[in-house]
Parts: structure tokens; C-alpha cells; sequence
């Protein structure tokens, strides 16, 4: 399982299957190997739902835009 973060404020945001952090990471751009986060803003999770993104990742990054422009999500793998 992989956990995610809102990394400006340091909390959970909610976990995600191995398999969804795949489809993240073939969608969105690393700015290197071992770049650990994603900057998430509303066109980013319609694009990811276009592209096939399940229900349950859209719903969880959709909640942790909480209303705001964007945000800055960091993962761990446990």
C-alpha cells in the first residue's frame, strides 16, 4: 500500500494500491527517479479520469484538493 500526503501540510490524505501509484506515475511527470511527489490541481484529476484512472483514486484526489487551486501530494511506500 502507498500513502499520501499532503505534503505543504503534512497530513494523510489517504492510501492507494501499488497499482493506482503505477497509473500515477505513467501519467505524471517526474522531475527525476526519485521525485516522491505529484502537483495535483482539478485538470490534473479530469485528465487521470479520462485516461482511466479508477473511481476510488479520482474520489481520494478530488477530496484532497479540498476546494483548492491545487496541491502538492507526497507518497510513501510501506
Amino acid at each position: 500500500m502507498v500513502q499520501l500526503f499532503d505534503a505543504e501540510r503534512g497530513t494523510p490524505v489517504g492510501t492507494i494500491t501499488d497499482d493506482q501509484l503505477r497509473f500515477l506515475m505513467g501519467e505524471l511527470e517526474e522531475e527525476s527517479p526519485r521525485d516522491r511527489d505529484y502537483y495535483i490541481a482539478a485538470a490534473t484529476v479530469d485528465m487521470l479520469e479520462t485516461d482511466g484512472a479508477d473511481a476510488e483514486l479520482v474520489q481520494l484526489l478530488r477530496s484532497a484538493l479540498g476546494g483548492r487551486e491545487g496541491v502538492e501530494l507526497r507518497w510513501e511506500q510501506s
